[in-house]
């Protein structure tokens, strides 16, 4: 059985990835940098929504330096 919810540390489940992934935009931006993968800034929302961590406080499994409100890689410029 699919889990309902994402919780902290835990990744989305191929059942539900599926689910969501045709509302997302196409990785390929028009213009600008390569986009993050959408599956790992979801996972990276899901765990700063249970753990009420900072978003440049992600741990490293997300990315380095967490991922920009635009989604592109990069550190925080504070």
């Amino acid at each position: 059985m699919d889990q309902l919810v994402v919780g902290a540390g835990v990744p989305l489940s191929d059942v539900q990835w599926a689910r969501i992934e045709s509302f997302l935009p196409n990785r390929t931006p028009r213009w600008g940098g390569r986009w993050c993968d959408h599956r790992e800034v979801i996972n990276a929302i899901a765990f700063t929504f249970q753990t009420g961590t900072q978003w440049v406080r992600l741990p490293e499994r997300y990315g380095t330096g967490g991922v920009s409100a635009t989604g592109t890689r990069g550190s925080s410029p504070r």
